[in-house]
């Protein structure tokens, strides 16, 4: 059996960062994610997820996201039952997300009045200044025989 989803959406409010009675950290928000196909009229269909990501994830959301952004989210669909305050049985239908993720560029969302400054846990940051390979002598290459010995 296997349980991940994938998504990309847009907020549709500011991420809301809670802390548990023990002290762990929990981001809930909703996004909007456009269906692939039009309804009757040519219309895009939109459907709105609820999202929640806990620990460091939950943090990096409401740091650096918030209304409108758009964000990718890897994680698994998980329901829960409960009782509302009038006593009716619910079900909740949600993505628990191991991991948000920039889709955006930096620029668009500046643009947009929103802006950041790191990029999301575990994925490497750019290197702050170009490399630069101009410090190399013709010495450091060496001519491959033939187009049989190419690696690709």
């Amino acid at each position: 059996m296997y349980n991940r989803a994938i998504l990309i959406g847009r907020l549709t409010a500011d991420p809301e960062l809670k802390q548990t009675q023990s002290g762990i950290s929990v981001c809930s928000f909703s996004i909007a994610v456009d269906r692939a196909y039009s309804g009757r009229g040519g219309e895009r269909q939109t459907d709105f997820i609820n999202i929640v990501t806990w620990r460091q994830q939950a943090e990096f959301v409401s740091k650096y996201f918030s209304k409108g952004r758009l964000i990718g989210i890897e994680g698994s669909i998980q329901t829960r039952n409960y009782e509302d305050r009038n006593g009716n049985k619910r079900t909740a239908v949600e993505v628990v997300a191991d991991r948000a993720f920039f889709v955006d560029s930096k620029s668009s969302a500046q643009n947009s009045g929103t802006s950041y400054g790191a990029v999301a846990p575990n994925r490497p940051a750019a290197p702050a200044e170009p490399v630069s390979y101009s410090s190399g002598s013709f010495g450091d290459f060496e001519e491959i025989e033939g187009e049989d010995d190419l690696p690709f």
